[in-house]
Formats: structure tokens, C-alpha cells, sequence
């Protein structure tokens, strides 16, 4: 069951405000901020094995802890800045999601140069399959398995599936005019 759809099937008054301002003002709307392109790829990798909540509870920790995830600061990441990281109880202290976030960093500064953004990396590979996508995120990244692909990809608007169409969200993020709406040539 895609986020949304959970999410639209809750009552009303359980709906935690949380999951909701998430639901209504930042899942599935197209991100055009490299840093913010890659802060969701950070929130995305932290959420493997835990909860979305956990995930949004933490987010303004992670924030701070990543420099407002400043992809030429964390590139520039030392040992020190990871054992800090490791040590933060602000966010999810796994070595393997803290250096995939540095080497990640690492490898979007090199698409940058050969692209001129992340986001223009994104578009260049723009359409492809979810397959398609894992592949290409698997050979490219650290920490990149299927579903943090899906949820990164429908979360910032380059794979459908983020809003169901009878979601009042929905029109929206089309409004927004993201890449899978224009690869459906409507």
C-alpha cells in the first residue's frame, strides 16, 4: 500500500499532523534544490527498517547534524564529523547509512560537474522503469535498494504512484508538472 494511500485511509482524527503535513505539502511535489534532492535521498536511506515516522520525527535533527545536508559540506565529511554523526542521538546512528550519506555526497559532486546538478542527472535518465532506476541507483550510490529507489523517485516526483488519483493532493503535485505526468505525454 503506497503512503498516501494509507494515509487516506486513516480517520480524520487519528491522522498525525506529522505524517499529514508531509502527506499534503511534500510527498510526490518535484524538488528543484539539489541539497533538498539529497536530503530526501538522506531521510530516504534512514528510513530502511524503521518507520516514515521515525524518520519525520528526526528530520530537523538530521538537518543540523548533515549542514541543512550542504552536499559540498558533506562530501568534505572528515572521521571526526562521521564519529559525530555516529554519536548524535538526534538521528539514526548506522555507520552504513552515515558513510553512504558522505560517499553519496561524494558522487553527487562528481554528477554536478558532468551534468550541472543532480537534478539535470535525475532528468537525463528520465523515463525509466523502477528497474531500470535500481539498476542505475545500485551502480551509482551506496545504500540504494528498491524500495528507498521507489520512495525516493515517488516522493519527489519522478516515479507515478506517490498520490492516488482520488487523493486531494493529487492535482496538486500534477499543478507541480512532474516528470512521470510529462513522460505520460499528458
Amino acid at each position: 500500500m503506497s503512503y498516501c494511500l494509507a494515509i487516506d485511509r486513516m480517520q480524520p482524527e487519528s491522522r498525525k499532523e506529522l505524517h499529514k503535513n508531509y502527506h499534503d505539502n511534500y510527498y510526490g511535489f518535484p524538488i528543484h534544490d539539489d541539497n533538498e534532492l539529497f536530503g530526501r535521498l538522506i531521510l530516504e536511506i534512514n528510513q530502511a527498517g524503521l518507520s516514515w515516522e521515525t524518520v519525520l520525527k528526526k528530520e530537523e535533527s538530521f538537518r543540523k547534524a548533515y549542514d541543512n545536508f550542504d552536499i559540498q559540506k558533506i562530501a568534505a565529511y572528515t572521521e571526526e564529523d562521521r564519529e559525530r554523526l555516529l554519536s548524535d542521538s538526534g538521528i539514526i546512528r548506522n555507520k552504513l547509512k552515515v558513510n553512504a550519506a558522505i560517499e553519496n555526497a561524494k558522487t553527487i559532486l562528481e554528477l554536478q560537474k558532468e551534468f550541472g546538478s543532480f537534478e539535470k542527472w535525475l532528468e537525463h535518465h528520465h523515463p525509466k522503469t523502477l528497474t531500470e532506476w535500481m539498476k542505475l541507483f545500485k551502480k551509482t550510490f551506496k545504500f540504494t535498494g528498491g524500495e528507498i529507489v521507489n520512495e525516493f523517485l515517488m516522493s519527489t516526483g519522478y516515479l507515478k504512484g506517490a498520490h492516488a488519483e482520488t487523493c486531494q493532493i493529487h492535482s496538486k503535485v500534477l499543478a507541480q508538472k512532474p516528470l512521470w505526468k510529462e513522460a505520460e505525454g499528458q
